[in-house]
């Protein structure tokens, strides 16, 4: 809170708080989903207000129970859970939906991470949305600000794309999307497709794109491996990958889509070294960093007002079908 919101008097502060927690909680004689952050190695990175939901809900719809159990065990948490999972939707989140409905609170949660990040929550989330129901984000750990914290690229823009597809021919596609992507990228992916996934982004992108693979984290064997598509598969390529990945992929450079034209004296000197030849003058034009739409206006321009401008150059004439038929868009 602002300082100047501060009371003098702690029994003052805590009430406040305590207002801001109340109004920002949902009734609990109503049904709502909790969608709840859980680690996503180190069990230590939970928080008070998630650890207090699952003790309080009336059920946990996890990803996989047997994971979800050790967290409970850890911190003697005896809510029953359900299995919720990408073999089990449709049905079983309509039948969850319908609980919720008649007054019931459940604590949705993935194996790890956010529910709904590049696993099925998303579906019960929505249907919960579509029927009016009220949903609750009880914020947590994710492995793509994680990594994304730790890589060290630029953090101004940047986008999930989550794991990218099995099929070599379907995953080259996906990665051709990211060749002129300017934000950073992160993905997932398992051990077993690393090294193939590795190859196909140094394809896609060269081999000198920078990237951060990033292993295991927050766990023991927490690792950072960073450098270009080339130094980072090398790696991979002498040693086994081991345990989930992130990684975080430099965005493209900016493309400066129009440069400012050149100074009257360069004009000038580029005009009298070329007389007044459209192609050469605009070839000249785009070497100064312009877009070539932008250089053969220019051209055309200074043509026109050239004293010794030919009626045409190179079977091109001055009026609009001309520029049509140059082939230049």
């Amino acid at each position: 809170m602002p300082p100047s919101s501060v009371s003098d008097s702690p029994e003052q502060d805590t009430a406040l708080f305590d207002a801001e927690e109340e109004a920002a909680t949902p009734d609990p004689s109503q049904g709502a989903l909790y969608v709840v952050g859980t680690p996503i190695g180190n069990l230590e990175d939970i928080t008070l207000r998630a650890l207090r939901t699952l003790r309080e809900a009336d059920l946990i719809a996890a990803e996989d129970t047997r994971v979800t159990r050790k967290l409970l065990s850890h911190y003697d948490i005896s809510t029953p859970s359900t299995s919720y999972h990408q073999h089990s939707a449709g049905g079983k989140a309509l039948d969850l939906a319908n609980r919720i409905a008649a007054g019931a609170r459940i604590a949705l949660v993935s194996d790890a991470g956010m529910p709904g990040v590049s696993d099925p929550g998303w579906e019960l989330i929505g249907l919960c949305i579509e029927r009016g129901l009220s949903v609750v984000p009880i914020p947590g750990p994710t492995a793509v600000t994680t990594a994304l914290a730790g890589s060290g690229l630029p953090t101004q823009r940047f986008a999930f794309d989550g794991f990218p597809p099995r099929q070599r021919k379907n995953r080259v596609v996906f990665f051709e999307r990211l060749r002129h992507e300017t934000r950073t990228v992160i993905l997932y992916e398992s051990p077993r497709r690393l090294r193939e996934t590795l190859m196909d982004l140094q394809e896609t992108l060269g081999p000198d794109r920078r990237i951060v693979a990033c292993r295991e984290l927050t766990k023991w064997y927490e690792e950072f491996q960073r450098g270009t598509l080339a130094e980072v598969l090398r790696v991979f390529e002498e040693r086994t990958p081991r345990g989930e990945f992130a990684l975080v992929i430099e965005g493209a450079p900016s493309v400066v889509e129009a440069a400012s034209p050149p100074s009257p004296e360069a004009l000038r000197e580029m005009t009298s070294r070329h007389g007044a030849h459209t192609k050469e003058l605009a070839e000249q034009l785009a070497g100064t960093g312009m877009s070539k739409k932008q250089a053969y206006r220019l051209a055309l321009q200074l043509r026109e007002t050239s004293p010794d401008a030919p009626d045409s150059e190179g079977g091109l004439a001055t009026d609009a079908p001309a520029e049509k038929d140059s082939g230049v868009q």
